[in-house]
């Protein structure tokens, strides 16, 4: 099948590589000119395991390709993806402009039917509004779908070719046909493709986000009590895991949500729920416990050094929002970072992936290690903020050597308490004693 995909970010590339690697002819186009070209010659520009070698696999095989031409795009495209951005604004609600203004253009090039998917994440009633805009600009008869992705930084290529569930959102029964048998390779071991209405495929998407960023703003709220109450987190969290009514994914306490998907999509659905004049308590809550949680670390931090850090200097492990991307939106590493360079302190930080994005955001105001030992030199203490495996073992003889004080903050909960007595470092963690 012919797929055109609009729109080349996490979500656009991810799609169209993995369309193309079961046979499909996929054109990504986006309006960047140098990152077209980049892509056309190989280079990826984003961090995804896995997705390197699928995405040069079929530019070679020339079933993947891209341009800025999107009439070329789409014109003997069945089903065009469209994989923008919708970024949420200053009242939290989602921008609506890039994938409404892409309906307008392809709308003015059709010349038959077609099938136009909508990728990215977007409020409730956003197929109907797209729907609206084609029809203001063509007679030409077309299908809008919801097709929302469910794919997770860091194991996407696994998400999309293995899917648990695909949701398919339409009313047109030639849109359906399409829809299934393009998924119909990604679920020949017998997960489903569920069909439903527009409105609902669009709202399953917010309600996963947002039931999978309660479950982590719960259990660090039972963390945090841990703490007062002189309970494990870790204990907790297995007792309550071997229900399969709860499950253990999703359970682990640490600092916070971050990334492209949670943070913008509760605060979209909390939007939308204050739109349609529902308080909705439960998500409020959740985005108040995440913003809180984010800097509980530098919290701990500071008590430690009672309340003093200027000239202090600290190291970080991890600047990615979660381990396995190069993702730092909304990552708990830039908000402890703001906080330790406010109090007066200064910050070394190492991420194998996310240093980059980093340096491009906030330039120096931190310096880089070209390893997790360079970060060490004198430090006064150690923050742990992403779990990448790479930290998961470190020489502790090494880290001690380098530290100027045998101090770990955990945000992750990485370590054993005991190999920490041990070791005889001062380990604050996160729902766990502080051992030392």
């Amino acid at each position: 099948m012919k797929i055109a995909v609009v729109g080349t970010g996490y979500v656009g590339l991810v799609t169209g590589t993995c369309l193309a690697e079961t046979g499909n002819h996929v054109i990504c186009v986006d309006i960047n000119v140098k990152k077209v070209e980049a892509m056309k010659n190989g280079q990826l520009p984003i961090y995804e395991p896995g997705l390197e070698l699928l995405f040069n696999r079929n530019i070679k095989q020339e079933r993947l390709s891209f341009t800025n031409n999107l009439a070329e795009a789409i014109e003997e495209a069945k089903i065009i993806f469209l994989a923008l951005p919708t970024p949420p604004g200053a009242d939290g609600a989602a921008d609506l402009s890039y994938v409404l203004g892409a309906g307008k253009d392809i709308a003015l090039l059709l010349k038959e039917y077609k099938v136009i998917v909508t990728k990215s994440t977007v409020p409730v009633g956003t197929a109907d509004k797209l729907t609206a805009v084609l029809k203001a600009h063509t007679d030409v008869e077309f299908a809008v779908v919801s097709n929302p992705e469910f794919l997770r930084e860091g194991v996407a290529v696994d998400d999309f070719m293995k899917p648990d569930r695909v949701v398919v959102g339409t009313t047109d029964e030639r849109a359906r046909k399409l829809m299934a048998e393009l998924y119909g390779p990604y679920v020949r071991q017998g997960n489903p493709i569920i069909f439903m209405d527009e409105r609902s495929s669009e709202l399953t998407k917010y309600a996963a986000n947002s039931f999978l960023a309660t479950k982590i703003s719960f259990m660090n709220e039972i963390a945090n009590l841990c703490e007062l109450v002189g309970a494990d987190v870790d204990m907790v969290r297995r007792g309550i895991g071997s229900d399969d009514r709860i499950g253990k994914r999703f359970l682990f306490s640490g600092i916070g949500y971050g990334g492209s998907c949670f943070p913008k999509d509760v605060q979209a659905l909390a939007k939308a729920s204050e739109e349609n004049k529902y308080d909705f308590k439960i998500l409020n809550a959740v985005m108040d416990v995440n913003t809180i949680q984010k800097t509980v670390l530098v919290e701990k931090v500071k008590s430690y050094f009672k309340g003093d850090l200027k000239g202090k200097k600290f190291a970080l492990w991890g600047l990615a929002f979660k381990p396995e991307t190069d993702d730092i939106r909304e990552a708990p590493a830039l908000y402890i970072i703001d906080d330790l360079i406010a109090a007066g302190a200064s910050v070394a930080a190492f991420d194998p992936e996310g240093m980059k994005n980093v340096k491009d955001l906030i330039g120096d105001k931190i310096s880089y290690g070209n390893n997790q030992y360079d970060v060490l030199q004198d430090a006064d203490a150690l923050l742990i903020v992403t779990e990448w495996s790479v930290f998961r073992t470190p020489d502790f003889d090494e880290v001690e050597k380098l530290l100027k004080n045998k101090v770990i903050f955990d945000g992750r909960n990485l370590y054993d308490l005991q190999k920490m007595i041990d070791c005889g470092f001062y380990y604050n963690s996160i729902g766990r004693k502080i051992v030392s």
